[in-house]
């Protein structure tokens, strides 16, 4: 990326003077010379439609596209200045731009169409009201060698979603099965929001439950989408349904969820206090999230309002006992789990010494066999007394023993006993 995309590339909204303070320094740094990089203009051209600086704006776009105008474009500088106009209802010269995209367009020689560019002009198709015109551009990319992706798909069918055209998103979802494509979890959200948007409540929930069947894991953020979904619907049980089932699969709801429920319960007013209780009991012990001064006012003028004062008291005090009943059963599981691991090294060093036991008897019981098969092989041969000693001591030598006499001083005769034949011992 050049030093001037570098600068101006990374628009957000509300930007405008701060990006438009940037192009400045930035041509302030370059000596005065112009800028000559199209990112930087689309960049600068969110920024002067951000203050509301139209004219500003399309005369920067008017220059910039000029004939005899020097300004390097490719895909992405291109795109850039595309999203500014489809953005700000300027749809007419958003297309004339994208026709000179599409006729610049020859690969692989020169690339200045991609997948975002064709979802800019879906967006900005879609911001008009024109969704048949979204559908038939959409379709155009194979047309110019440029292939879809699920994020493409996805982007469209939310727009369809929104307006209340379930049939035409549930078209774009087979598509994409016909391409290779596999929805993800987004899809199955998008669609089922599609259908919750035109009152097919069931089949907007078999969406989100096909999740399963296809090995999708939805997170926090689609469990809030069903959860709100439902809410919206006034399907207060089925909203609570998913909140339990998110967290029996230990997936943590968002201060959204939690703040959605609690909310609609206390709307419903009286038959459903016990319900948002049991909810705000459910933030208190949640230690991913924090019950806002706004919930805890609502719960606790709803409680007031019934005269239920005492309940108050009682959900504090539950929360604080459960609390202190979690902190005790952790310190009771870390003190088996202690106990546990020093019975193992117990017996863990116990086995390594029976085993240096059995080694040792093992090897003990081994020499006695070599040196009585030696010996009685030697006394088979009748070779002199000297030479088994002898042979007994390399062999004791080398399993580490002494053979007899061994360590005695040099010429120091070794003194035996033999018994004469009339019974005595002589030395």
């Amino acid at each position: 990326m050049s030093t001037a995309s570098s600068w101006l590339g990374l628009w957000r909204p509300g930007m405008g003077p701060k990006q438009w303070s940037c192009t400045k320094n930035l041509q302030d740094k370059l000596g005065g010379e112009p800028v000559l990089d199209g990112i930087v203009y689309g960049s600068l051209m969110k920024a002067y439609f951000l203050m509301g600086m139209e004219e500003k704006a399309m005369g920067c776009c008017k220059e910039l596209l000029a004939p005899e105008s020097e300004v390097r474009f490719g895909t992405e500088s291109y795109t850039q200045v595309l999203d500014a106009l489809g953005k700000n209802e300027r749809l007419e010269d958003a297309l004339n731009l994208f026709d000179r995209m599409l006729g610049e367009h020859d690969p692989p020689l020169r690339i200045t169409v991609d997948v975002r560019s064709f979802s800019v002009m879906v967006d900005a198709y879609c911001a008009a009201g024109r969704f048949e015109d979204a559908i038939a551009v959409f379709r155009r990319m194979a047309e110019y060698k440029v292939a879809p992706d699920v994020a493409a798909y996805n982007n469209l069918i939310r727009h369809l979603g929104l307006n209340r055209l379930a049939d035409e998103a549930e078209v774009l979802h087979k598509e994409m099965g016909e391409h290779g494509l596999v929805a993800d979890e987004e899809t199955c959200v998008l669609l089922m929001e599609a259908r919750f948007k035109a009152d097919r409540i069931d089949d907007g929930i078999s969406y989100f439950n096909r999740m399963a069947e296809l090995e999708l894991k939805p997170d926090a953020s689609h469990y809030h989408r069903i959860v709100d979904g439902l809410v919206g619907l006034s399907l207060l049980d089925k909203a609570h349904e998913y909140f339990d089932q998110m967290r029996e699969k230990e997936i943590h709801p968002s201060t959204a969820t939690y703040e959605t429920l609690l909310k609609a319960y206390v709307g419903v007013g009286a038959t459903r206090l016990d319900d948002a209780a049991k909810v705000a009991k459910c933030i208190l012990l949640d230690e991913n999230v924090v019950f806002s001064d706004e919930m805890r006012e609502l719960l606790e003028g709803a409680l007031r309002g019934e005269g239920r004062e005492d309940d108050i008291a009682k959900l504090y005090e539950d929360v604080e006992r459960e609390k202190a009943e979690a902190v005790l059963r952790v310190e009771e599981e870390k003190a088996r789990a202690e106990a546990l691991a020093r019975e193992e090294r117990a017996a863990r060093r116990a086995e390594a010494a029976a085993k240096d036991e059995a080694a040792a008897k093992a090897s003990a019981a081994a020499i006695e066999a070599i040196i009585g098969h030696r010996r009685k092989t030697e006394g088979e041969t009748a070779e002199p007394a000297s030479t088994p000693n002898a042979l007994d001591g390399g062999l004791l030598s080398r399993l580490g023993l002494s053979s007899p006499g061994e360590g005695a001083p040099q010429d120091t005769p070794i003194i035996s006993t033999e018994t004469k034949g009339d019974g005595q011992e002589q030395f």
